[in-house]
């Protein structure tokens, strides 16, 4: 529906520098602005930056270094002084060495500060699991004590069988004049009953 059927009256729209203004929608997101520097995804340019530290920390760039660094050295001595582009100071080497480092250096510290942020993420895993392996750790103690405690109070068969000694002499003992031995006194009066009969 338009704004005019829903209130049954026209829209009115400001004039001059305030309609510019007021046409902005609320319930849209603004258009993108144009900006003056190149975007990147920081995350491609990290994982670009950890892979030239790598190669940066490995035998294979030192290697391929002094052998840029010595094909560079023996050119611009031993080649026609036509064909030399940097003479013996090597002022050129010196600045490319330089640029080298310059760019090397911030390379490193970005690779070393996504590996510490890598790390401070594992280390906070580790302990969190480290607090559940207490928590359960703790758990079961408390599940084996009840369980001790249970058992302390459970009948076993030593002590059955001690206390139906203890109780069969102390039957003897009554029964002393008596010539038949019985070990219960249930079974005793139900054959009374049965021999009365």
């Amino acid at each position: 529906m338009t704004p005019e059927r829903e209130h049954g009256r026209p829209e009115r729209t400001p004039a001059g520098a305030t309609a510019a203004r007021t046409r902005v929608r609320l319930d849209q997101p603004r258009p993108p602005r144009r900006r003056l520097l190149p975007e990147w995804d920081p995350e491609a340019f990290g994982r670009l930056s950890e892979r030239i530290a790598r190669f940066l920390g490995t035998g294979r760039f030192i290697v391929w270094m002094t052998f840029v660094i010595i094909l560079w050295v023996v050119w611009n001595i031993f080649a026609p002084s036509g064909l030399r582009f940097d003479e013996y100071p090597f002022i050129f080497l010196t600045l490319m060495l330089s640029l080298q480092a310059s760019y090397a250096a911030p390379l490193i510290l970005l690779a070393q500060n996504r590996q510490d942020d890598r790390d401070r993420v594992n280390l906070e895993q580790d302990r969190k699991q480290n607090e559940r392996s207490i928590a359960d750790t703790e758990y079961l103690t408390r599940e084996i004590a009840a369980l001790r405690i249970g058992l302390g109070e459970v009948a076993t068969r030593d002590w059955i069988r001690s206390e139906l000694q203890d109780m069969v002499k102390e039957l003897e003992g009554r029964h002393d004049g008596h010539h038949e031995h019985v070990v219960f006194p249930a079974e005793r009066s139900h054959g009374r009953d049965v021999d009365d009969r």
